[in-house]
């Protein structure tokens, strides 16, 4: 698949999010539990009016080690932390984005087209990326993915 990067202005979005320390082949494993959490709380809190998943990646200093991960869903507003379930923002500023359509186990791909635009045009990553995921679509080849790096 081609991917097209732009770069435009992220806000600050919400998000209901629980944290994990894990390593990048362990991300498949661990979101599952995570997002189970958030979302048995957001049943509880419909007034958050919850949107899409949302993965927050806090890089580590080599991309390839352990990294902090905050699975989570975007909501309406802040909220009182409850439990392993807080609240988080996703940062503002400038982004390169691309959008990732098909499987999941191809979202590597994805990225590392993002890594390489990003060496092609000398602009350094930031300190975190994400993941927005859209509705759930039984055929996976319609699955969009929308990957955003803060750049530095």
């Amino acid at each position: 698949m081609k991917y097209d990067v732009v770069v435009e202005a992220a806000q600050t979005e919400f998000v209901a999010a629980v944290r994990a320390t894990v390593p990048i082949g362990d991300i498949a494993r661990a979101w599952k539990p995570a997002l189970d959490q958030v979302w048995a709380f957001l049943k509880t809190h419909s007034e958050l009016r919850p949107g899409h998943n949302l993965f927050l990646y806090h890089h580590a200093e080599r991309r390839n080690e352990p990294m902090n991960i905050d699975f989570g869903v975007q909501v309406a507003r802040p909220f009182e932390r409850e439990g392993d379930v807080r609240c988080i923002e996703t940062p503002a500023g400038e982004v390169a984005r691309t959008v990732h359509i098909g499987p999941y186990d191809r979202l590597t791909d994805a990225h590392n087209a993002l890594h390489a635009w990003c060496d092609r045009h000398h602009r350094k990553i930031g300190r975190v990326s994400w993941e927005v995921y859209s509705g759930w679509n039984n055929d996976s080849a319609l699955l969009e993915t929308k990957i955003k790096y803060l750049l530095a």
